[in-house]
């Protein structure tokens, strides 16, 4: 048996997911002709109470437009240390954007008002201007933690406040949401912008929305046209999204439990120094041996999985994993 917990970005679509491509109604998305895409835009930015939105090929592309529309070259945003947007987007902030990235050490990624407050610059010109915060929710690096409304809220009021711009990179947001139990209708009222990604927990074989009001999103069809992002009649690839939204949210709460029980296994051996509180689909946990040696003897055995440090690796469950393959996760994690 293979299960590959590497990520939720290696599902396939189902066949129900199959048949709304097949049967997908498109145009030239660039000249704004692609109904099933306008029909997906549209849906996403109803479901989260903002004005309107634009699909993109990825959610790398999705922040990386959101920087570029919140800020100005020589301007300064702030993140966690851990931010997707800072480590895992090539450099594409001060590439794309011409703007620094001043560095928070919030508890597994999430960082509070109160961090954000004294690291907002005054006005001097020897230092960048502060516009923009960004937060991730759920956190990858923080292993799958999350943050509620009632702790982004107060975020949401000093960026009000101080003038600056709140972008949500909500890669796995709706696994956020399906832990947290707030609703996605109220995340309009506090951000400014809102990446969904569609081709993690929720199944989709490709892309991310970009959520905003209508002026932003304006702006940002120029900036996804130059960064190559125009795909045409990608109604067949926004039917998948669609059907995702419409079929694979619910479900979510599954992966979060078979998370929870190899999480629980996971603690259990003695071959494993420490597991992350589990929240949501990511398992992350630190090996006595080097992570990579660990690595191989799970590949062995049929299980793939990732290394996220020396001694640490990480699981990833999703649609594709079914309660027998936890099972044998479970039988052969003793074996190590």
């Amino acid at each position: 048996m293979t299960v590959d917990l590497r990520s939720d970005t290696v599902t396939k679509p189902t066949p129900g997911m199959l048949e709304a491509m097949w049967s997908a109604k498109v145009g030239d998305d660039v000249f704004g002709e692609d109904e099933t895409v306008n029909a997906l835009e549209q849906k996403a930015a109803e479901m989260f109470g903002m004005e309107a939105a634009i699909f993109c090929p990825s959610g790398t592309m999705t922040n990386q437009i959101a920087i570029k529309c919140f800020t100005n070259p020589l301007d300064e945003l702030i993140a966690d240390q851990t931010a997707h947007v800072y480590r895992y987007e090539g450099g594409g902030i001060a590439f794309n954007s011409a703007v620094s990235t001043r560095l928070l050490n919030g508890y597994r990624g999430i960082i509070t008002a109160e961090m954000i407050e004294p690291e907002i610059n005054s006005q001097n010109i020897h230092y960048p201007n502060t516009s923009l915060v960004v937060l991730e929710n759920t956190v990858n690096k923080g292993g799958g933690s999350c943050y509620t409304l009632d702790q982004i809220k107060p975020i949401a009021q000093l960026c009000h406040d101080r003038d600056l711009k709140l972008h949500l990179d909500g890669a796995r947001i709706f696994n956020a949401l399906a832990h947290t139990g707030d609703k996605a209708s109220d995340y309009g009222k506090y951000f400014n912008g809102i990446s969904v990604c569609l081709s993690k927990g929720l199944g989709a074989p490709v892309g991310s929305v970009f959520l905003a009001d209508k002026k932003t999103i304006a702006y940002a069809r120029r900036i996804r046209k130059v960064l190559g992002g125009g795909m045409r009649q990608a109604g067949f690839l926004a039917a998948a999204a669609i059907y995702a939204l419409d079929h694979h949210v619910e479900r979510l709460k599954i992966d979060h439990k078979h998370a929870q029980i190899i999480g629980e296994e996971l603690s259990k051996q003695s071959w494993v120094t420490n597991v992350v509180p589990v929240e949501t689909n990511i398992v992350l946990f630190d090996t006595a041996a080097p992570a990579e040696g660990i690595l191989a003897k799970l590949e062995a055995k049929g299980i793939k999985a990732n290394t996220t440090d020396t001694h640490r690796i990480r699981f990833v469950t999703h649609l594709d994993v079914h309660p027998d393959q936890v099972e044998y996760v479970i039988s052969q994690l003793a074996g190590i």
